[in-house]
């Protein structure tokens, strides 16, 4: 499914991840303190690391991580050029997926980091 508009899918998303949260709060609480963990700055980073999952995000096909991730990397200063290489790098790892998915990827982006 293409996406149109990336910031009413986040606005959803949200959404349904409170609830989710509600029903689930140690697990949500954990991810969260994961997450944080994860994408802190270190030998690497956050700004790679965002780029680094946003790549993940595509080989995955998932769209709700190609959302959040093309957003943090976008406020955390990466620039469309980098987005468009990190897309190369997923579609040499997952092939023809990876293409399709790298293009909503780049969609996700391009919609959201206006917002940043």
């Amino acid at each position: 499914m293409a996406i149109s508009d990336w910031n009413n899918f986040v606005t959803q998303t949200d959404g349904r991840m409170a609830e989710v949260r509600k029903g689930i709060p140690n697990a949500a609480k954990g991810f969260g303190a994961l997450a944080g963990a994860a994408m802190k700055d270190g030998a690497i980073d956050a700004k790679t690391k965002e780029l680094i999952a946003l790549a993940i995000g595509i080989t995955a096909r998932c769209d709700g991580c190609l959302a959040y991730h093309a957003r943090a990397a976008a406020r955390l200063g990466a620039n469309r050029q980098e987005i468009l290489e990190v897309i190369g790098v997923a579609v040499y790892m997952g092939g023809g997926p990876s293409m399709i998915y790298g293009s909503e990827a780049l969609a996700a982006f391009d919609g959201l980091s206006a917002e940043s």
